[in-house]
């Protein structure tokens, strides 16, 4: 690790908050693969960041959240935009981190992480990648596993149909965003 490409221990939680291990980039197979924030040959694909050159290069920060100014001017509104992957749970993110603690943010993050490999694995048609990213980051885990559990077991889901599968699936993730008032799609300017 150089300073003036420093490779970060977690480079599934960004600096700034995001979620990149639950980001369709970072999924994404070939050249277009995002590493994670600060992952290996990040610099590569971002060569500069300002939110980066302050959390890890001026501080040595995993995340913001280890500052004393979090949060500042850099970041107050980050959670108000989305760009390829949704900013909405960024700054919570970040706070539950400051909170609890990197350690056991990280351990809920590996729980949604899971369950994205495993939609992505076995319930993907093909075009639902970008639908599970935004559904296991923004939905409650708890609910959002409780909710697959029983997708799962449901007889129509047992089919090796991907697109029916994937279909059940989504119509339940979509329900369960209604009834908690999340919308599972970016928001664009």
């Amino acid at each position: 690790m150089t300073k003036e490409h420093p490779v970060k221990e977690y480079p599934t939680i960004a600096c700034c908050g995001l979620d990149c291990g639950l980001c369709p980039t970072y999924y994404t197979e070939g050249p277009s693969r995002c590493p994670g924030c600060c992952g290996q040959n990040f610099f590569n694909k971002h060569p500069s960041c300002s939110i980066i050159t302050c959390c890890v290069k001026e501080h040595s920060f995993e995340t913001c959240a280890e500052c004393n100014d979090f949060p500042c001017s850099k970041i107050d509104k980050w959670d108000k935009m989305d760009s390829f992957i949704s900013h909405r749970v960024s700054l919570s993110n970040l706070r539950l981190i400051k909170k609890r603690g990197l350690d056991k943010f990280l351990t809920q993050q590996q729980k949604r992480i899971d369950l994205l490999e495993n939609l992505l694995e076995n319930f993907n048609e093909g075009r639902s990648k970008s639908f599970y990213c935004l559904a296991t980051a923004l939905l409650p885990i708890e609910e959002l596993e409780m909710l697959f559990t029983e997708s799962v077991k449901d007889q129509n889901i047992n089919t090796k149909d991907i697109k029916s599968k994937s279909k059940i699936l989504r119509e339940n993730f979509t329900k369960l965003a209604k009834d908690k008032s999340t919308e599972l799609k970016l928001r664009r300017k």
